[in-house]
């Protein structure tokens, strides 16, 4: 069969790889992909707004699955058109369903209707409001820009001072935004797939590292690197945040009318009063995703077809760890520049998951996002993966000026 992705990142390259191991894949076709997939058909020239469009190369093509990646198309609403107007059979929520990542004020009130452990929160769409709670407020406190914000509309306050610049920074104009109880502890990943009233957790967690710099300091990122398994982290904290937090949502959503298709990931922490939820994104983590699925060994095909007829699934994955640290551009996730030389020699990239370089010529590509590219370490120990991690992006050429990256990925392992 032939398969679509939608998506241009590491994420949407993971999945490129995993659709190409399928012994039923005959072809992968990215939309727009990005010049690290080689593994796939760029598809170009169709913008991923354009959802007609998309559905017409889908029928010209034969495309029997298409994998949405990121969130931006998923709110818009890729899904529908895809389902109801081309009849294509799609991994990702419908626009409603996605609000669950779109509308952090939707989930949040959502979690509270039906008792699901999050942070204690206020919704303000009134700037003068949101400042009067601040001053009668604890510190440090959690403030998050409402609707999408690629990971990186979140702040985390430590006096008044910081919160009222937050306050600034994310209310620029209006919207809305959430103000939390800040939560301490040990986060980690969990991807469920999910249809309607079913649901498989992944047997495996990730854990992410969302701070720009070394010992978890600077802005938060779309996340910096990852790392799985996570062994310190038992499997029943795993159960009690399938038991209270996963499986409540689930049928919270059948209840609410929502009929959920695809992945929900649950961005968790470990607290003294038990797991409690910080976020639910509506598609794979980034960089969660290169890592999960690298070692994934279940054919990707029959897990999706398997998901779309509610059976029981059996995951399995590698017994090994795999570390991935990304290079981004300096000054992100503010303000960088593009087109800036990096030389990668071909049989690296094995061992790198894309997320945005343009090919010039031969080994020689040139930046053109935030996050780069994720070197990947793979081995039998937590140490072996970390090393080959460092190793492979040590491989890599270019100017220390224009990149950086964090030198203490999979530290708390």
């Amino acid at each position: 069969m032939n398969t679509l992705v939608i998506g241009s990142g590491g994420r949407e390259h993971a999945i490129v790889r995993a659709l190409n191991r399928s012994e039923k894949v005959n072809e992968v076709f990215a939309l727009p992909g990005n010049d690290g997939m080689t593994e796939a058909t760029l598809v170009e020239g169709i913008p991923v707004s354009e959802f007609d469009q998309i559905g017409e190369f889908c029928k010209e093509n034969d495309i029997e699955w298409v994998v949405v990646g990121p969130e931006d198309p998923l709110s818009e609403g890729i899904v529908d058109t895809l389902e109801d107007k081309f009849k294509l059979n799609v991994f990702g929520p419908r626009k409603k369903e996605a609000q669950m990542e779109s509308s952090k004020s939707f989930t949040k009130h959502l979690m509270k209707k039906y008792d699901i452990p999050t942070a204690s929160y206020e919704v303000f769409t009134d700037k003068e409001q949101a400042k009067s709670y601040l001053e009668n407020g604890n510190f440090p406190a959690v403030i998050k820009k409402d609707g999408l914000a690629a990971g990186k509309g979140v702040i985390i306050a430590q006096d008044l001072n910081e919160a009222l610049n937050a306050l600034d920074e994310l209310m620029e104009t209006d919207g809305e935004v959430v103000i939390e109880e800040f939560l301490d502890g040990d986060e980690f990943s969990l991807m469920v797939l999910v249809n309607g009233d079913t649901f498989t957790p992944f047997n495996i967690i990730a854990q992410d590292h969302k701070r720009a710099f070394d010992n978890d300091e600077g802005p938060n990122t779309g996340g910096m690197g990852a790392y799985a398994p996570v062994d310190y982290i038992s499997e029943n904290i795993i159960e009690e945040a399938v038991e209270k937090i996963v499986r409540p949502t689930v049928n919270a959503m059948v209840e609410e009318g929502l009929n959920y298709f695809g992945v929900l990931y649950l961005g968790a922490i470990i607290t003294t009063d038990g797991v409690k939820t910080i976020e639910y994104n509506a598609r794979f983590g980034d960089p969660e995703a290169q890592i999960l699925l690298d070692l994934l060994e279940t054919d990707f095909i029959d897990m999706l077809e398997g998901m779309k007829r509610k059976e029981p699934l059996a995951l399995n994955f590698r017994e090994e760890y795999v570390v991935g640290v990304i290079l981004a551009s300096e000054g992100y996730p503010g303000d960088y520049e593009k087109a800036k030389e990096i030389v990668i020699k071909k049989d690296l990239m094995k061992g790198i998951y894309v997320s945005a370089l343009k090919h010039l010529e031969n080994d020689i590509y040139e930046s053109n996002g935030g996050r780069v590219l994720l070197a990947v370490g793979r081995g039998n120990t937590i140490e072996d993966a970390k090393n080959q991690a460092y190793r492979t992006l040590n491989e890599v050429k270019y100017d220390e000026k224009d990149f950086f990256y964090r030198k203490d990925i999979a530290y708390k392992a």
